[in-house]
């Protein structure tokens, strides 16, 4: 909201406040004052001139030379190069040694061979925004009426003189989207009177009755709808000073009945349309909502098609207007308007809200009937447009209006304690002082042992509450005077519960092992919802999805984090390592909401190390991604409780994945991507991995145990077995474990052969076995007999034979 200090002055008596202090002071009581700009700031030397002559340039086309009285001694000349400067206009002129916005200072100059004194301005020139002038002035200079004096402060006329609040409203503060509603405000903060405009109801000969007749069908929509009538009106330029508070404010100036809509629009926030009475085809207004795919021209010459869930004033068959958003251009006032039908009417936030937002038109009127009006201004604000058009517009208002009037005024009444407000603030007002506040701020109130209770007028909507007046209390008291006071009781410290822990630690780790954290949308497309889910589960649909793309929550995390690798190699980044931790979203027949279930999900491709200097590179295979999650395994202590065996699964290379098993549950899968889906999405050799996170966090560990170093040597043997191909590393590593005993404290792979020397349908895998015992040195024949108890499980269990 955009607050001329000058205008305000006519509500609230600003003396000894300046517009920077009065800025300070309502920001201080709770509404924001973003800024205030002072219009005419750096601007100096600009008058009101009488062009005397004006005759074409003798040596340029489309430059006029001017003789300009500026109210010296003499008449000055001017080369002029607007298309519509005219001799006997009033214009405003830059005399030599003025300055203009940029710091652009007027010299005395020639112009192809003329003098030139002077500098005559368009509105533009003199800072105004060109969306602001008047569409008569926006290709050339201002005239200023025929009456004004020469020699005039042109910026002075033009309302330049003047500051400009900007309020930063929140949208509960709907009051303050008018000046009579700052005008409140003001006066409460400092504690002065609000002068409110007094419109004199119209007594004449003739009744809008008799003109026109309303009805509204939409009742919960328009519980109030008042029309009056305007006969014998000229339509023309508004005053001066009118136009000048609609461009400080941001709006354009059209003609004075546009133009006095568009300033009881800004006075009492209260939205008034025109009609041209001629041009509406009945004598009856209708409000209803619209029919399905019935269609309304509007002011922007846009064809737009209604749907029921818009609410639109007709004249008894087709629409006329967009009720509160905009209105229609078949009855649009015009030059040859000479009756007016005005519109003043409280129409509910949201049916104007869902027709703004369907039609992407956001007006001014219609951001106020989305915050809510007041009620109690619909009369008025129309009272006092049919006085100004009287007034500026020649107009003869007939007595009363016709109206369809449904809406009961019940001003909210709210009680609160004295005891609470001081509690919640920390005050010890009285109760004096509280009554005090409510009286600057124009509420009724009544006192009862202790209790206040207020009757709020309907100009607040946003007091409903017995918190809302505690508010109102403390900014107006002022919160700098609230005391400063620590917090009393004991303080409860915060901590990560033990699953956050965890969670934090599995980041931490992939973090540390190289890979990048992701954050991918939730949100897929029917292709993608259902690839590489662990469970398979209809996906679940958004009932207003973004777009099709958007339209289903994911059942994998993979899909999204392989668009995240498509994008960076498609950038020339080809070797890289993500991994995401967030929710999946898996349907429940018969329940409306989904269930959510957390997964940790990585991809990775390209390069996983490459020292170039040592000429060392070696690419991402099943081992690595493999590693990884071992190395988080045993992070978390579950490395005996975690098994990986052979798998296939849709969208996954067939030899190269794992089904991960906790217990014996399955949890997830890794593997590499099937190469049909790498080629498909331009990726080279990708790996990945997802697993149900939630699960493997809730997982119960064994406490951490410590042993002490070891004080005695171990003995290291090293066997290769010569299995069938079918025979997993895995399978054979279990027996030795087991058969072991314990003596063996550590087994692993080191080696695997499928050569020539092979026989047809075997392999040979070579694994190290570390004997120990921490309470003595063992000798070979202890070791010796362990290793041999081993080599024959496996031979009995797995068909294995020591390779030779």
């Amino acid at each position: 909201m955009l607050v001329s200090y000058k205008w305000l002055q006519e509500y609230v008596d600003l003396t000894g406040v300046s517009a920077e202090e009065l800025g300070e002071k309502i920001t201080k009581s709770g509404i924001e004052v973003e800024g205030v700009e002072t219009l005419n700031e750096g601007l100096k030397g600009i008058v009101v001139g009488h062009v005397l002559e004006c005759e074409k340039h003798p040596n340029a086309e489309k430059l006029n030379k001017t003789l300009v009285d500026i109210g010296e001694e003499e008449p000055v000349q001017i080369i002029c190069g607007a298309p519509n400067v005219a001799k006997g206009q009033k214009v405003a002129v830059a005399t030599v040694g003025a300055v203009l916005p940029g710091n652009f200072k007027i010299k005395k100059a020639k112009l192809r061979g003329e003098a030139s004194n002077g500098m005559i301005c368009s509105l533009q020139e003199l800072g105004i925004e060109a969306k602001l002038v008047a569409k008569e002035f926006s290709e050339g200079i201002f005239n200023f009426p025929e009456d004004t004096e020469v020699g005039q402060d042109a910026l002075a006329l033009l309302g330049r003189d003047d500051q400009i609040l900007e309020l930063g409203l929140t949208p509960n503060r709907a009051d303050c989207l008018s000046m009579l509603g700052v005008g409140y405000e003001v006066a409460a903060i400092l504690e002065r009177d609000v002068k409110l405009p007094e419109p004199k109801t119209a007594s004449a000969t003739e009744k809008a009755e008799d003109y026109i007749k309303v009805m509204v069908d939409a009742k919960e929509d328009n519980p109030l709808y008042t029309a009056k009538v305007i006969k014998n009106v000229k339509i023309g330029p508004s005053p001066l000073w009118m136009q000048t508070i609609l461009m400080a404010a941001g709006i354009r100036p059209h003609n004075n009945v546009v133009d006095i809509t568009n300033y009881i629009l800004l006075e009492y926030g209260q939205p008034l349309h025109a009609f041209d009475y001629d041009l509406l085809g009945s004598k009856e207004i209708l409000v209803r909502r619209a029919k399905q795919g019935e269609e309304i021209t509007t002011l922007d010459d846009a064809k737009r098609t209604l749907t029921e869930d818009h609410l639109v004033i007709t004249n008894g068959s087709v629409p006329v207007a967009l009720a509160g958003v905009m209105g229609g251009a078949t009855s649009e006032v015009n030059a040859d308007t000479t009756t007016v039908l005005l519109e003043s009417a409280y129409f509910t936030g949201p049916v104007i809200r869902k027709a703004s937002k369907d039609h992407g038109l956001r007006s001014e009127a219609s951001s106020r009937y989305e915050k809510g009006v007041d009620p109690a201004r619909v009369r008025p604000a129309a009272e006092r447009a049919a006085e100004l058009m009287a007034l500026y517009a020649g107009g003869e208002v007939l007595e009363g209006a016709a109206t369809a009037d449904s809406l009961t005024l019940e001003p909210a009444v709210v009680s609160v304690t004295l005891e609470k407000i001081n509690r919640v603030i920390g005050t010890e007002l009285t109760m004096q002082e509280v009554e005090a506040i409510f009286t600057r701020l124009q509420f009724e109130s009544t006192v009862d042992n202790g209790t206040i209770t207020v009757t709020v007028p309907t100009r607040r909507g946003d007091i409903t509450i017995e918190e809302d007046l505690i508010e109102e209390v403390a900014r107006l008291y002022g919160y700098d005077n609230v005391p400063k006071t620590l917090p009393q009781g004991a303080a409860t410290p915060g901590h990560l519960s033990e699953y956050q822990l965890k969670r934090r630690l599995v980041r931490r780790y992939l973090e540390g092992a190289g890979l990048y954290q992701a954050i991918t949308y939730s949100l897929t497309n029917q292709e993608k919802a259902t690839q590489f889910a662990l469970e398979k589960r209809e996906p679940v649909e958004l009932a207003m999805p973004m777009s099709e793309d958007r339209s289903l929550l994911r059942l994998s995390i993979v899909p999204q984090l392989l668009e995240v690798l498509k994008y960076n190699t498609a950038r020339q980044n080809d070797s890289l390592a993500v991994y995401e931790t967030g929710a999946v979203f898996l349907k429940n027949d018969g329940e409306d909401l989904p269930e959510e279930e957390e997964h940790l999900a990585a991809a990775i491709t390209g390069l996983w190390e490459n020292h170039q200097w040592q000429g060392e590179k070696k690419p991402v295979d099943f081992y690595v991604i493999k590693g990884i999650l071992e190395g988080l395994f045993a992070k978390l202590g579950l490395a005996d409780k975690i098994s990986f065996s052979a798998a296939e699964r849709e969208g996954m290379h067939p030899g190269r994945t794992a089904e991960l098993t906790l217990n014996g549950a399955a949890i997830g899968f890794v593997g590499q991507v099937h190469p049909t889906v790498q080629k498909d999405m331009d990726l080279k050799e990708t790996y990945v991995f997802e697993l149900n996170l939630k699960t493997v966090l809730e997982a119960g560990t064994a406490p951490l145990q410590y042993e002490s170093i070891p004080r005695f040597p171990s003995i290291t043997r090293d066997i290769a077995l010569v299995v069938d191909k079918n025979k997993s590393a895995a399978e054979l590593q279990s027996i030795i474990v087991e058969t072991g005993g314990k003596l063996l404290k550590d087994v692993y792979v080191f080696d695997l052969y499928e050569g020539e020397r092979m026989e047809a349908g075997k392999k040979s895998i070579a694994f190290s076995l570390k004997y120990f015992d921490p309470e003595r040195t063992l000798t070979d024949e202890d070791v010796t007999k362990t290793h041999e108890k081993v080599l024959k499980a496996v031979e009995e269990q797995a068909g294995a034979v020591l390779r030779g």
